[in-house]
């Protein structure tokens, strides 16, 4: 079988699952957040953090609760970094240095988990567990959460009552991702995953000197990496790394769970707003920019020109041998189009418009489908602005699911699509223009301005996947990049939430023969370009600099 067959059929086999957990995932997740039912064990949680569970939250009062909680967050995985020193568990690793402590905080709190660590050289077994594995599932509970009450504001009138974040994100941690993640976590030990805590081994000698591992969780922080587009590695290599992803059936599972949520939540967005062919609309939009982007980036992989690539079948430099071109294009976009960060092949390595593809799918916001949560309502953003530019066209007032999309809407979804661009490109433009960031770069030229903008283009859409080649363990770069990651993922919850309050309080209008049928596709094909258009638009300029430029060179 060659090798573009191999990566065709994998793509089918890994769309094939995702189809037949579609309905059920969404159906039981719409179920979750509609029930008035509490488990047990969530009325513990509620009397240990003091929350009334069924007390209906306006929009700053749910804001209130996510900005506490995430402060929460970062303050005490800091600490934990700061005292690993006299913690036991710590493998005997010094305490993390502040401005990376900051850093690593910030970005597993804001389901980031960009790493400027070796993973196995610096985070004991406690940190590991009880710091970063436990910010994996409550960050993605927060995405979804918020998700959840964008939704809300869609299906609900005449009241400005979106849901109890305390409730939503009990229930997202309680009854999706802790279940999901158990079970992949035992398929993923079936597949060779390590799940120990194991000290350092030493292994054998490397380069003159003695070469060493370190056992951990593996299998059970990989689930849930993976399950909530979190992303953050137990090793430097991530998901290159043969204790994390050993084989190309593992390494397609993986695919599968970061993926299957975030397309899952169409459907619970269609089942909650009482039109199931709304959510199949977002869900047609999202797959259409997701198939697009992997042929196109299998395309580039497998069809560049020289004698190497000729031999290899594909520009295998910096792809595994155990997973191929087609398996690691199909993971570079699933991870660079979610919020996942994870990676199984060195993407500063690949061709430079394959390189530009993984940027481009960060730049397009993350939402085909995007992170967990985050990628339901980075969509329904856009779809608010494709309805609006609509309404322009046959000068007639915007609707969306029965909502006015008026001024006080339409200029929250303005600087929502606002935001992270001015993030991505102000940080850019201040470490290209400043004598000592640029430092960091490994590569000059093209490929050099590349590493930067791949770094902060990340951070500001909590992504976390690095272009590498850049060392970004610096002060400048932990700060910069921990500021770009805050702002990135709490400024535009601030606007997600402001427009659902501001849904929410309308009266839905009636449908009309001059409605626009945004279930149909002639509206899908509308916000797939509106998606291209409003992105090009704004990273078309950087993007000629640094990928494209390298591209048209080689």
């Amino acid at each position: 079988m060659g090798p573009v067959l191999a990566g065709i059929l994998q793509l089918l086999a890994l769309i094939a699952a995702l189809a037949l957990a579609y309905i059920p995932l969404g159906n039981y997740m719409a179920r979750v957040y509609s029930s008035d039912r509490h488990w047990r064990v969530e009325k513990w949680i509620y009397k240990g953090i003091g929350a009334n569970p069924d007390t209906e939250m306006r929009w700053p009062a749910y804001l209130r609760g996510v900005l506490a909680f995430s402060v929460i967050g970062v303050l005490f995985l800091y600490a934990l970094q700061r005292l690993q020193g006299v913690l036991p568990g710590s493998l005997g690793f010094a305490s993390i240095d502040p401005d990376q402590a900051f850093n690593t905080a910030v970005s597993f709190v804001t389901n980031t988990n960009w790493q400027s660590y070796y993973g196995e050289q610096a985070m004991g077994h406690v940190v590991q567990t009880a710091g970063l594995a436990v910010q994996n599932f409550v960050s993605a509970a927060v995405g979804i959460a918020v998700a959840v009450a964008l939704v809300r504001g869609f299906a609900r009138s005449r009241t400005g009552e979106l849901g109890n974040f305390w409730a939503d994100l009990v229930r997202g941690v309680v009854r999706i991702l802790l279940p999901l993640a158990a079970v992949a976590a035992v398929v993923l030990v079936a597949c060779g995953v390590i799940q120990n805590f194991s000290g350092i081994h030493e292994v054998g000698q490397f380069m003159g000197g003695q070469q060493q591992w370190n056992g951990g969780a593996v299998a059970s922080q990989e689930a849930v990496k993976e399950i909530g587009t979190n992303g953050g590695g137990y090793f430097n290599a991530n998901s290159a790394h043969p204790f994390e992803n050993p084989t190309p059936f593992s390494n397609l599972f993986e695919i599968f769970l970061l993926l299957v949520i975030p397309f899952s939540l169409t459907r619970t967005f269609g089942v909650m707003v009482g039109s199931v062919r709304q959510g199949y609309a977002i869900l047609a939009t999202m797959a259409t920019i997701w198939v697009g982007f992997v042929a196109l980036m299998m395309w580039t992989e497998f069809a560049h020109h020289g004698t190497a690539f000729e031999l290899a079948r594909g520009a295998m430099e910096g792809k595994e041998n155990r997973f191929g071109v087609g398996a690691s294009s199909i993971f570079a976009v699933s991870t660079t189009l979610t919020s996942t960060g994870a990676v199984d092949s060195f993407h500063s390595s690949f061709t430079g418009l394959g390189g530009g593809i993984t940027m481009l799918g960060m730049m397009l916001g993350e939402i085909a489908p995007g992170g967990t949560g985050s990628g339901l309502y980075g969509m329904l953003i856009m779809a608010v602005i494709a309805v609006f530019i609509a309404g322009l066209m046959v000068g007639r007032t915007p609707e969306y699911l029965g909502k006015k999309i008026g001024t006080r809407q339409i200029k929250l979804a303005a600087c929502y699509i606002l935001i992270t661009p001015a993030l991505v490109l102000v940080f850019t433009a201040f470490a290209m223009a400043l004598p000592t960031p640029v430092h960091s770069m490994t590569n000059s030229g093209a490929h050099g301005f590349s590493e930067i903008l791949y770094a902060y283009t990340s951070a500001s859409n909590n992504n976390g996947s690095a272009f590498a080649g850049l060392n970004a363990d610096t002060q400048w770069f932990n700060s910069t990049l921990g500021l770009a990651m805050l702002l990135g993922r709490f400024l535009p919850m601030v606007f997600v939430l402001a427009l659902a309050g501001s849904l929410a309080e309308q009266q839905p209008v009636p449908v009309t023969a001059g409605t626009l049928r945004t279930e149909k596709p002639l509206f899908t094909g509308l916000l797939v370009g509106a998606i291209l258009i409003i992105t090009g638009l704004t990273y078309f300029p950087a993007l000629a600099l640094g990928p494209l430029a390298e591209g048209l060179a080689a």
